[in-house]
């Protein structure tokens, strides 16, 4: 019987299990470098979050600029509906609003153009009549 001349101490049944490369051939095996994978990680997960981030901001800006408009809708409509109308207003027309001398909100068909003589102190603002009954400040 011929005998193996390699030490039985340096020598395995399953080379596949080892952590490094059993002989000249085998492939390279390196330790994994977690600060490395984590450092990736962890500059991925911050683009991602400041990506998000940004978007809500948007969205809140968004979010912002529509409940001030709403808001100056609903205080134009408070102010109409407190005025002196000798009609009703039609949804989607433009109609104006006018201040009279003795401080009475009066609120017209007639555009401030197309009075001769201004009867009226000054012209607040014109505003359009949306669906649901606000009023749309237009100029």
């Amino acid at each position: 019987m011929i005998e193996n001349p390699i030490d039985p101490d340096s020598i395995t049944d399953s080379p596949s299990t080892l952590p490094y490369a059993h002989h000249v051939g085998s492939a390279v095996i390196r330790p994994t470098d977690n600060n490395k994978i984590r450092s990736k990680a962890l500059s991925s997960m911050e683009e991602q979050v400041d990506m998000q981030l940004e978007q809500i901001k948007e969205q809140i800006e968004l979010l912002s600029k529509q409940a001030k408009k709403l808001l100056d809708r609903r205080r134009a409509s408070e102010e109409i509906y407190s005025a002196k109308m000798s009609f009703e207003p039609l949804v989607g027309h433009v109609y104006h609003l006018y201040l009279k001398e003795n401080g009475e909100r009066v609120l017209s068909m007639i555009a401030p153009s197309q009075w001769g003589k201004m009867p009226f102190k000054e012209h607040i603002y014109s505003l359009k009549l949306l669906a649901d009954h606000t009023w749309d400040v237009v100029d």
